[in-house]
């Protein structure tokens, strides 16, 4: 038997061949941070450190000066979790990867850093006996390869010799018109253990959506953050880009990310369902808490200044808080299912959101709902879009309502806000910085 968690692995390496492992992480954006390191070093369990402040590194590669971030610039460690080790499907030699936590060297969890932010919300189920189930739904464009980004996103070529036009939503036709990246795609999914269900072509030209299955809360938010790397890394072999900004081409649809949740007990059953198969209160208390924290969470669930471009009345992007059954033009649904499927599907966050944080914030509210037996609005039997919009509507405004929340804190923890917020000022003043296309076209002949 083995003495130490890593033992075998360094057998189990070089009877495959295997020569480097891809130390990976999640940044605050959801991107992927890490090192390479050989495998004969991480089957010995050889400690792996990296700077604290690369969590939190911004879009632009560059880094807050906020206090919150020490001078001194320290480490914390990689800790691999030994469950996400899996082999690389696009390496060109084999490799092998595994999702990292970043733990700061006095052992105490890294507050900047997105797997550990979701975790402690998850902490604060299990001490109450319950445990999140989580299924997102993920929607993405497939585009020619773009190498000037002052230039739009086009519609790749497909095995017709054309470029698709549009008006192809569920059409399966389309959905084959690039087989080659999606065999592969479907390949490498499998092989990363992402649990993949129904796969879509969506209302956008080349826009398709896939559904993980539902399971724990933190091991959906790893499936959700390799399914994202893996198309990119899929698409570029095939000469194609996938591209999960919330609003990446003008007149086309947006890309969600949209969130299913239900919470069980300690004896597995859904609280949100009682024995005859009603509603229980706890339904209407966890979307209580959608509600109610939503607004002060906008930022998490649309992290970038283009997220605001997808929130357009009649798009089927929610513009409120409300709630519905089985209602598409509210914010959180709650979609007709058996009882114990009962679930709230929260349709706010986009698909650039970081899922790690999108599923912490969403949980968190619902979680507050709970324990404060909040009370929901009624449900919306109609047209959503009729609704006061309740969310805030621009960048600015969600990091104005994040910054004053009295609760945004104790949701997601005091220094990872002060951070994330200190991230997300830096960025936008990168793209204050940036002239757009929309300016010279309009304001340099007239103004």
């Amino acid at each position: 038997m083995s003495t130490h968690p890593h033992d075998d692995l360094a057998e189990r390496f070089r009877a495959l061949g295997v020569r480097d492992i891809e130390c990976l992480f999640p940044d605050v954006s959801g991107y992927p941070r890490g090192k390479l390191m050989p495998a004969a070093a991480f089957a010995r369990g050889q400690e792996l450190r990296i700077a604290q402040a690369i969590p939190m590194q911004c879009v632009t590669g560059e880094y807050s000066y906020d206090p919150i971030f020490p001078d001194a610039d320290p480490d914390v460690r990689l800790v691999p979790d030994l469950a996400t080790l899996r082999p690389v499907p696009w390496a060109s030699t084999p490799r092998w990867m595994a999702i990292h936590d970043c733990i700061e060297l006095d052992g105490r969890p890294c507050a900047f850093a997105p797997r550990q932010v979701l975790q402690a919300v998850l902490a604060r189920y299990a001490e109450r006996g319950l445990t999140p189930v989580v299924a997102p739904e993920i929607e993405f464009y497939l585009t020619a390869p773009n190498t000037d980004p002052a230039k739009p996103l086009t519609a790749p070529v497909g095995r017709s010799g054309r470029a698709e036009v549009g008006q192809s939503a569920f059409s399966l036709n389309l959905l084959n018109e690039l087989a080659p990246f999606w065999d592969a795609f479907h390949a490498a999914i499998d092989t990363l253990g992402i649990r993949g269900d129904t796969w879509i072509h969506e209302v956008g030209c080349s826009q398709y959506e896939i559904n993980l299955l539902h399971g724990d809360a933190l091991a959906v938010a790893d499936q959700a953050f390799l399914f994202k790397l893996a198309a990119k890394e899929v698409a570029l072999q095939h000469g194609l880009n996938a591209v999960f900004m919330a609003k990446p081409i003008s007149g086309e649809a947006g890309s969600s990310m949209h969130l299913h949740q239900s919470v069980v007990d300690a004896q597995g059953r859904n609280i949100f369902t009682d024995a005859s198969g009603a509603d229980t209160p706890a339904l209407g208390h966890f979307i209580a808490g959608l509600q109610a924290y939503g607004p002060d969470l906008m930022l998490v669930y649309a992290p970038f200044v283009n997220s605001f471009r997808r929130y357009v009345s009649g798009s089927q992007a929610p513009t409120t808080l409300a709630w519905g059954r089985d209602n598409r033009t509210v914010g959180l649904r709650v979609p007709t299912s058996s009882p114990v499927a009962r679930r709230v599907e929260n349709r706010i966050a986009g698909a650039d959101a970081n899922p790690y944080l999108a599923i912490a914030a969403s949980l968190a509210a619902g979680l507050a709902g709970l324990e404060e037996e909040l009370a929901p609005t009624e449900p919306v039997q109609g047209n959503g879009y009729d609704e006061t919009h309740g969310l805030p509507r621009t960048f600015l405004a969600a990091h104005e309502r994040m910054a004053h929340s009295p609760h945004a804190a104790r949701l997601m923890g005091a220094d990872f806000v002060r951070a994330y917020l200190a991230v997300k000022a830096l960025e936008h003043d990168s793209y204050l910085n940036h002239i757009s296309e929309w300016e010279r076209r309009f304001l340099a002949p007239q103004a």
